[in-house]
């Protein structure tokens, strides 16, 4: 009896063996040499083919591209604006240094590329006159801006940026977009939000960011390019002391958007500020 019941298992343990490998006819996994020699030769052709197609699609695709400027900028046609400190809520008491320290540091590092000795190389530009550089070579040249134009938010005679009288500077810029060229001059207008009244300081005085600072043509063909700054000194008194105040500036003056509801960003940016004594 155990013999016959021992054929199944021997018989199955064969099949198996045969199915890795037949001597009979030299059989492989269910199949012969030539049999896996052709298959394999099958898709290497096969996959070499894609590998090939999509290696040529490429190189036709990038051959349309350019270094130095994006092929699509039409998503992007009008900047953001944001603000440093890079803080959406400002808070500080005016007594207490300690408190006020990250802000000012931040500013010293952020305005740190606007010193004298990084802005020596570049050159002193025709204000009010767009800075075209189409057929010049790269990189293209730099129009200067340096710190000093910031007055009282230049953090050179006051290193407190205004943080320890309570009158703190927020410094306001635009987002870089290649070949943007605002009509006319832009400037950047600073209003409380509610029925809360603001005093503010602008510096430069006019509160523009000057035509000569555009276009932009791009990190690497324009390297060391400085964006043009507002700076905007908060004229606070003790009414506004110990209270949440919440300011927005927006971009005037030009054909450039602050008013689309989809972008709270989209040449506009809000922030609130709060000083204890």
């Amino acid at each position: 009896m155990s013999s016959k019941e021992d054929k199944p298992v021997e018989q199955s343990q064969s099949s198996w063996k045969d199915f890795i490998y037949n001597p009979r006819n030299g059989e492989f996994i269910g199949r012969t040499a030539r049999s896996w020699a052709l298959i394999l030769l099958f898709y290497l052709i096969f996959y070499g083919f894609l590998a090939g197609l999509f290696s040529l699609t490429m190189w036709v695709m990038l051959q349309t591209l350019d270094d130095y400027t994006p092929k699509y900028r039409d998503r992007i046609s009008n900047p953001g604006l944001v603000i440093r400190p890079k803080a959406p809520e400002i808070i500080f008491n005016r007594s207490a240094p300690s408190e006020y320290k990250e802000y000012t540091d931040h500013l010293e590092a952020f305005l740190s590329k606007y010193n004298s000795e990084h802005q020596k190389n570049n050159i002193d530009c025709t204000p009010g006159a767009y800075f075209i550089q189409d057929n010049q070579p790269l990189p293209k040249q730099v129009c200067k801006f340096e710190r000093s134009l910031l007055g009282q938010c230049s953090g050179i005679t006051d290193q407190t940026f205004g943080y320890s009288e309570g009158r703190p500077c927020i410094i306001v810029k635009m987002n870089r977009i290649i070949g943007l060229k605002p009509k006319p001059t832009p400037f950047i207008n600073c209003t409380a939000k509610k029925d809360d009244k603001l005093s503010v300081n602008y510096f430069p005085e006019n509160a523009t960011f000057d035509s000569m600072y555009f276009p932009y043509y791009g990190k690497l063909a324009h390297d060391g390019y400085v964006q043009p700054l507002v700076a905007v000194k908060l004229l606070l008194n003790s009414s506004d002391f110990n209270k949440k105040l919440s300011v927005e500036c927006k971009i005037e003056g030009s054909n450039l958007l602050n008013n689309d509801d989809r972008d709270k960003f989209l040449g506009r940016v809000a922030f609130q500020v709060t000083v204890t004594e």
